[in-house]
């Protein structure tokens, strides 16, 4: 398995992990400094990501890629992917279209998320 294939393998597994709450593998695949904007300019770490899965605060219904695209810098993955998005997180709903921008690097040889954001589209 290719580089871009192993990267398109660990994107499907995160987003998997996301709309099922897997606290567990989302805690593997994310780096410990992780930094995260969300598309009202806050920036969040691992803890407070995670916390918004052990609480509760989030769930998915349904989280639907597109038009993923993914660049390669030595040992970094940059990958942008059209999301749709529907969950409710804080008894908020939360549907739309929004454009995510994740980068990945290794780690003993392990892929992990060390920054991110999204913003609507």
């Amino acid at each position: 398995m290719n580089t871009i294939e192993k990267i398109i393998l660990l994107e499907n597994r995160l987003l998997a992990a996301i709309q099922t709450g897997d606290v567990e593998d989302l805690n593997e695949l994310l780096h410990e400094d992780l930094l995260f904007n969300l598309p009202n300019g806050v920036t969040i770490t691992k803890a407070m990501d995670m916390e918004t899965y052990t609480s509760g605060k989030m769930a998915v219904n349904s989280i639907i890629p597109a038009e993923q695209q993914i660049n390669l810098i030595n040992d970094t993955a940059v990958v942008s992917v059209k999301i749709e998005l529907k969950a409710v997180y804080n008894s908020q709903s939360i549907e739309g279209i929004f454009r995510y921008l994740r980068v990945w690097k290794v780690f003993d040889q392990e892929w992990k998320v060390i920054a991110g954001s999204c913003v609507a589209i």
